[in-house]
């Protein structure tokens, strides 16, 4: 029993260490630095729960090794009143100490150090997701029209294209537009959307002969510099624009987009980026149209996309 509390100690005395680093400061946009924000206090109350339960078993253990010590010494400088005497004294202080060491107290203790943990881990998760749907809800709320106006998704910008050279969203007016947010790094899902987005955009124009302009917007400014950026998007289209930036200008435009995105903790000198997986269709007027979602495949992209534009231009 010992031996797995003091396991369960070191174990939840390294989550308390990585709850307090995760407390660190990170370069990340309002709504990654917003969900944080709001569970902090959590996380804290949480925290004291943690040291609180491991200061109660701590206690417990030592006092149960102390009580154990204490009847073995009492038992062992006791009258010497016989043989049977003394073994059944030390049966029955063995005995004791074994009831006390298996008592409910450090069980309890046990069970309620896994359940918080467990209840902060499946908590922050499901809230991270609902935060994520809030987005994407509030780009289905405003359409397009007369009377209700525009959706508040997308904005002016300025970035760094594959060339090295400075863009602005008014370099692809008059194009329609399909954007993608992601990072160089990342290992699969990236390449899966980009793929499909390369091969949807080629779908429409041999069907609808509509041009469509792929456009890459690198979420990892540290990492992702010119070169960096040229090199991966030549992989997924000749076509494909490849935008990176500083920290400050990936910032805006992510804002601008409602786009979350949030590095996480670095392992050795890696690491990787949370973000959403959206993409986003853009008007020649560098309006929002439409977002469509990581359950799309390849035809029901390029359907999505045409029907899009086909309702736009009878407006």
């Amino acid at each position: 029993m010992a031996t797995i509390i003091s396991r369960t100690v070191n174990h939840l005395r390294y989550v308390n260490r990585s709850l307090v680093r995760s407390r660190l400061p990170i370069s990340s946009p309002p709504l990654a630095e917003s969900l944080q924000n709001r569970h902090l206090p959590l996380l804290q109350q949480s925290l004291a729960i943690y040291q609180r339960c491991l200061l109660s078993t701590t206690t417990n253990t030592a006092e149960n090794e102390g009580n154990a010590e204490s009847k073995t010494s009492e038992n062992a400088n006791s009258d010497n009143s016989g043989d049977g005497n003394k073994s059944g004294e030390s049966h029955e202080s063995n005995n004791a100490g074994k009831s006390v060491r298996g008592g409910p107290v450090s069980w309890l203790s046990f069970l309620l150090l896994v359940a918080t943990g467990a209840g902060i881990v499946l908590y922050y998760d499901k809230e991270k997701r609902q935060h994520i749907e809030e987005i994407f809800k509030a780009s289905k709320e405003v359409k397009q029209g007369p009377s209700v106006g525009k959706a508040a998704i997308g904005g002016p910008f300025n970035l760094i294209n594959h060339d090295g050279k400075r863009v602005t969203e008014k370099d692809f007016l008059g194009k329609w537009t399909l954007l993608y947010f992601g990072f160089t790094h990342c290992p699969d899902i990236c390449p899966d959307e980009l793929q499909k987005l390369a091969a949807a955009i080629d779908k429409i124009k041999e069907k609808g002969g509509i041009e469509i302009v792929p456009l890459f917007i690198s979420v990892d400014p540290e990492r992702d510099t010119v070169e960096q950026v040229r090199e991966y998007v030549k992989e997924f289209h000749p076509k494909l624009i490849g935008l990176t930036g500083s920290s400050d200008e990936i910032r805006s435009v992510a804002r601008a987009y409602r786009v979350y995105y949030m590095k996480t903790l670095e392992e050795d000198s890696d690491y990787l980026v949370d973000h959403s997986i959206v993409m986003y269709l853009m008007s020649p007027k560098m309006e929002f149209v439409k977002f469509f979602g990581k359950n799309n495949d390849v035809d029901s992209l390029a359907e999505g996309i045409t029907k899009e534009i086909k309702q736009y231009k009878k407006k």
